[in-house]
């Protein structure tokens, strides 16, 4: 049974109590913790982080690490010094404020609640108030995307909540990796709501779990998988989720689907670049020359991607601090001038992981 309140369905019970611009033009030759005290991590395995090339093969493992760890830092404070210079991202489309007041009143209808992050840029996608929204309520991370990043990312990331105290699952929501298991994992988090209900002579009822996170990181993918059937819509873009929607996963899990929400002003703009390289916000909020850009500067300064891959791929001399010189450089050599045309073909050769699998984030240490 369900009943309709404000033009959203809802379950018939009540709840147990409990991180540019837009100047597009053509250039020619002569012109970037949870509630839950316990972890599960999935799809972690395989080579460590030395195997994949962190390792310090003339020292131990913690040179190796903090070595590691010291390349991450300099990239966070020269993104930092990278995005001042231009003008803020910011994306907050109307259906977003109307998503983000009904999600509110929805938390109180639901058991566990799975937040989605992008596994690239898994703290560039934490909304700053989810913690505040979801107080003590059960929480499961799931990192999305896991086939987009190495297993040095993976194995970083899953050490790092485990230091938490983080449940996280790592997943794949075109493939369905992960997504059974995560199922699972609601029921048993959520598992004392029939156990009260039965204490107090009720019948047992279905557990509601809802998932949140920013746009396009594959919540609704995650959902489709579950249900192994097209229940909700999904694209690889952010804004096709535009209200809440309760769907049913059998007898026992209700699943609540939910637009992408983000804060109505992005302070941290090196997380909002990263959103922009990833996809994960509107590209009319940014300008694709200035992204690329500093998405060319970003990997050149990573091990496993480097100038060098670069050269091998567009035949092109890059420099580490200036990604806009490159970018013209490849309008004019392969797109006739047209700087747009050439930041998207990097951006997206990025996101098909043509210079191989990486995610833009790792943990401090």
């Amino acid at each position: 049974m369900s009943v309709q309140l404000s033009g959203l369905w809802v379950p018939n019970s009540p709840p147990s109590p409990p991180y540019f611009l837009p100047n597009r033009g053509r250039f020619s030759a002569s012109a970037l913790s949870s509630q839950s005290p316990t972890i599960q991590i999935i799809g972690v395995g395989g080579p460590s982080w030395r195997d994949n090339g962190y390792g310090n093969p003339n020292g131990n493992l913690f040179d190796g690490c903090q070595a590691e760890s010291d390349l991450w830092s300099d990239i966070n404070t020269d993104l930092y010094h990278w995005t001042k210079t231009l003008r803020p991202v910011q994306w907050f489309p109307g259906h977003i404020a109307k998503a983000e007041k009904e999600l509110k009143e929805q938390l109180k209808l639901m058991d566990v609640v799975i937040e989605v992050r992008d596994g690239r840029i898994p703290i560039s996608t934490s909304h700053p108030q989810m913690d505040l929204w979801l107080g003590n309520r059960k929480r499961i991370l799931v990192l999305n995307r896991e086939d987009m990043i190495s297993t040095a990312d993976r194995n970083a990331w899953a050490d790092y909540f485990t230091k938490n105290g983080t449940k996280a699952v790592f997943s794949n929501g075109k493939l369905g990796m992960g997504t059974m298991k995560l199922g699972r994992l609601a029921k048993e988090l959520a598992a004392d709501v029939n156990i009260k209900r039965r204490a107090k002579g009720l019948l047992p009822r279905a557990i509601r779990a809802g998932i949140v996170g920013y746009p396009n990181v594959g919540k609704s993918s995650l959902i489709n998988r579950l249900l192994k059937r097209r229940m909700c819509p999904a694209a690889p873009r952010p804004g096709v989720t535009r209200d809440l929607r309760w769907v049913r996963f059998g007898k026992d899990l209700e699943l609540l689907d939910s637009p992408g929400i983000l804060p109505m002003r992005i302070s941290d703009q090196s997380a909002a670049i990263k959103l922009a390289i990833c996809d994960d916000i509107g590209e009319r909020s940014y300008d694709v020359s200035d992204v690329a850009a500093i998405l060319v500067q970003m990997l050149t300064k990573l091990p496993t991607v480097g100038g060098d891959t670069l050269r091998k791929r567009y035949k092109i001399d890059v420099d580490s601090q200036n990604g806009k010189i490159f970018v013209e450089k490849l309008a004019v050599r392969v797109f006739n001038g047209d700087v747009h045309q050439a930041a998207f073909r990097v951006l997206a050769d990025f996101r098909k992981g043509k210079f191989g699998w990486t995610a833009l984030e790792r943990p401090s240490r």
